[in-house]
């Protein structure tokens, strides 16, 4: 792998990061969003995507284009960038997708890289075997084998500057993903798409998909740029940044407009739904929903997909500014709770807090309390695993989520979801949490789970547990020789 992704600000797993892309002479932001030109299709003219949108990086299909005369004659004599009229940096899909879609093509990988690297392409892909969800494992072993044999290859083809992608395979097997990934970033390669996973999200099996991606990243180096291949809704933007997934790719926004499909950050609209436009960009401010059907089949073509273009590069800011400011977990969170299957893939995310503790920030700004999953949180996890290390001071101790008693040789207070922690470290994150009065069940059995980690840490000490009356479920995790006073009933 070459040194090409420096990461900076960070939110668990999800990282602002800089891609230097050599080729182009250029440096791409991440997380960053690649609109798909189809060169037989085009909707929006690509030399807009920069600066209407902000686009800094664009993918194409050198397979389409390697396979129409006109394409390829095209391409050669003037290159990708002038073919397409884009200034930014641009990737090539090999055919791998239809491989998946049709079982053949006629291509292998060095043919293909070769003539990414004639066209002018930044960025170029092997042909990856894209193995689907749920193949028997057998299957998912053999095509995998034969996926790293291509990425072998591609490190003896000569590409010049190019940078080449390393596809991460596996199925819906995350010990596959993770093997693949460890061979990938072990490659001289430079990019790592997750590959394979559009069934997933077309089948908006986004917990599968999560389990996928924490796979193939448990796999790959911290230092890896991670390629999302078809992310292109804007509702699991946040959700896929939070897995650590740097880039994304969107046909979605035109192949949804030629359907009259309207993108959201919560789903997707069809435009007959619509009795107005719930969105502030160009479009959607000059336009009414009756202005879009009673124009040309063009002309709504067009401006749908503006808008869906707007929406999406809206969302990848918003993601952006999250990680910046230390809470894309809200933002996840707020996003999850729009659709159920997006919920599914919060939850399976939040099964691996382990792994985004790993490499979220000890600090950033305040923790917001925003539902039963947010006691799964890692800052939760962290610390539970920090009681271990904290001193309690004396033989008998109140813990309490209220006023402090004397009568004890120390007191601690208590704070749902995260449990007991010492006075010294109010003013301390996570332990500033905005959390609601009516807490929920899940808030107060972590904290409970905190209590019993604390008494478990000390076993010659004595504890008082002082609760706002917690529900049963929370107190049957509290150890028996913890005392319990309930502050609410005098009990």
């Amino acid at each position: 792998m070459r040194d090409v992704f420096e990461v900076g600000a960070q939110d668990g797993l999800a990282r602002i990061g800089e891609l230097d892309v050599p080729r182009a002479g250029v440096t791409v932001e991440t997380p960053t969003l690649m609109p798909v030109v189809n060169p037989n299709l085009v909707t929006v003219e690509p030399a807009r995507f920069e600066s209407e949108f902000g686009a800094e990086l664009l993918i194409t299909n050198s397979y389409i284009i390697n396979n129409d005369d006109d394409l390829r004659e095209q391409a050669l004599d003037e290159g990708l960038h002038e073919m397409l009229g884009f200034d930014g940096a641009i990737m090539t899909d090999s055919g791998s997708f239809q491989l998946a879609e049709y079982g053949e093509i006629d291509t292998d990988t060095e043919a293909i890289l070769e003539f990414q690297r004639d066209i002018g392409s930044d960025i170029g892909t092997p042909v990856d075997i894209p193995t689907p969800p749920d193949a028997e494992r057998e299957q998912a072993e053999d095509e995998l084998a034969t996926t790293q044999d291509r990425l072998e290859l591609a490190e003896t083809v000569d590409v010049g500057d190019m940078l080449v992608n390393a596809p991460v395979q596996g199925s819906t097997f995350p010990d596959l993903r993770e093997r693949a990934g460890e061979h990938a970033y072990g490659t001289d390669l430079d990019l790592f798409p997750v590959g394979a996973v559009v069934p997933l999200m077309n089948q908006y099996r986004y917990d599968d998909m999560t389990e996928a991606v924490l796979g193939a990243k448990r796999g790959l180096g911290r230092d890896a740029p991670v390629h999302l291949f078809g992310a292109g809704h804007p509702m699991m933007f946040a959700l896929a940044a939070a897995l650590g997934c740097d880039l994304f790719d969107s046909a979605a926004y035109a192949i949804y407009a030629r359907d009259d499909r309207y993108l959201t950050v919560s789903g997707t609209k069809h435009l007959d739904d619509l009795h107005y436009l719930p969105c502030d960009c160009p479009v959607c401010a000059a336009h009414s929903p009756d202005d879009l059907k009673q124009a040309d089949d063009d002309t709504r073509e067009r401006l749908l997909a503006e808008h869906n273009l707007h929406v999406s590069f809206g969302e990848i800011r918003r993601v952006k500014q999250a990680i910046k400011s230390g809470n894309l977990m809200e933002l996840v969170a707020a996003r999850a709770h729009a659709h159920p299957t997006t919920l599914d893939g919060y939850r399976a995310l939040l099964d691996h807090s382990d792994q985004l503790e790993a490499s979220d920030s000890a600090s950033k700004g305040a923790f917001f309390y925003t539902g039963a999953e947010s006691a799964r949180r890692p800052e939760v996890l962290r610390h539970h695993q920090r009681l271990d290390r904290l001193d309690v001071d004396g033989d008998d101790v109140l813990l309490t989520e209220g006023d402090s008693n004397h009568r004890y040789d120390e007191s601690w207070n208590v704070l749902p979801p995260f449990g007991p922690y010492p006075s010294a470290l109010a003013t301390t994150y996570p332990l500033t949490a905005e959390t609601p009065e009516r807490m929920d069940r899940a808030g107060y059995e972590a904290a409970a789970e905190g209590v019993r980690r604390l008494a478990a840490a000390n076993p010659d000490t004595e504890f008082t547990l002082a609760h706002d009356g917690w529900p049963e479920t929370a107190l049957a995790t509290v150890p028996e020789r913890v005392d319990l006073y309930n502050s609410a009933t005098g009990e």
